[in-house]
Formats: C-alpha cells, sequence, structure tokens
C-alpha cells in the first residue's frame, strides 16, 4: 500500500536510509533488511520487497509503517493524553522537568526528552505528551503512567485518557 507525500513534506531515500522533512521537522529511518526498496515518486513512497519469505513481509509491514509514521509526524504530529486521578495529585512543568505530586513522601521529577513538549491541563489533573516521533512519545507517556498506575478499587494513578479502569468492589460490597 503506498504512502502518499502531503504537501510540505519532503521524502528522500539514500541508499537505506530514509530522511522525511516536514513543517514540524525531520527524522530519519535506516532500512536493515536489503530485501526492501523504498522509492519516490512524485507524491507516492512505495515500499517494495524482494521475495515472499516470511522475514522479508515482516520488514516490509514494519518499514513501511515507519515510514507511514514519520510522514505523519512532521506534518500533523502525535499526541497522547493522561489523566491523573487522586486527591492531592497534581502535575506541573517547570522548565524542562515535569513535576508529578503523585501521594508519595516527596515528588517525582522527570525530565522532559529533547523533541517532545508536555503541557497541563485542567488544574494539573491532565498531561498531554506531544511530539514528531510516534515511539518516543509513547515511550515517554508510558514512562510517566508507570510512576502511579491506576488501582481497580479507588481509579487513583496515572492513565491514558482512552483507557478505562474496571472497577473491583471492596470487602463491604460482598454480602
Amino acid at each position: 500500500m503506498p504512502i502518499t507525500v502531503p504537501k510540505g513534506v519532503k521524502v528522500a531515500v539514500q541508499g537505506n536510509l530514509v530522511n522525511v522533512e516536514g513543517p514540524k521537522g525531520k527524522l530519519s529511518q535506516e532500512l536493515v533488511s536489503s530485501f526492501i526498496t523504498v522509492e519516490v515518486k512524485d507524491d507516492v513512497v512505495a515500499v517494495d520487497r524482494a521475495n515472499d519469505a516470511k522475514q522479508t513481509k515482516a520488514f516490509h509491514g514494519l518499514y513501511r509503517n515507519l515510514i507511514n509514521n514519520m510522514v505523519t509526524g512532521v506534518s500533523t504530529g502525535f499526541s497522547k493524553a493522561l489523566i491523573i486521578n487522586g486527591v492531592g495529585y497534581k502535575a506541573e512543568v517547570q522548565g524542562k522537568l515535569l513535576v508529578l505530586n503523585l501521594g508519595y513522601s516527596s515528588d517525582f521529577f522527570v525530565g522532559i526528552p529533547d523533541g517532545l513538549s508536555v503541557a497541563v491541563e485542567a488544574n494539573g489533573q491532565k498531561l498531554v505528551v506531544s511530539g514528531i516521533d510516534k515511539q518516543l512519545v509513547g515511550l515517554f507517556a508510558s514512562e510517566i503512567r508507570s510512576l502511579r498506575k491506576p488501582e481497580p478499587y479507588k481509579g487513583k494513578g496515572i492513565r491514558y485518557e482512552t483507557e478505562t479502569i474496571r472497577k473491583k468492589v471492596g470487602k463491604t460490597g460482598v454480602k
């Protein structure tokens, strides 16, 4: 399935290195498999494979999706929203640090990686991690979530905005 390149985005292939440049930034990906070829014609990127071996098919799908994510990232970007739920739980951004108060005796200070931006909304109860690299956005969001995972009884903790927590009934609910 070919990848359509939106206006303002440039895709260049140099040997086994694919460079994508757009209004939001630059990304590059190295192709490890020699059985995969990438061609750019007009506003379409075509990813082809040399044979139908199982490993070659896997690399074909992988590199097609990675290039598609790079094109989407430099044109529109990616974002993940996290909800902080709990009494006194809050977040704030101080320069390149994210300060999280999650009910422990001391606060968490998390460094924000280069290429990402974190916005705090709704009185410190909602975090939005955004950037051009889909993998980096997802990794940083999962690291923040792992600091205080949501618990099933009261739902306190950090969860993704699209995530639903199945709540359990406590000891008093079973009668």
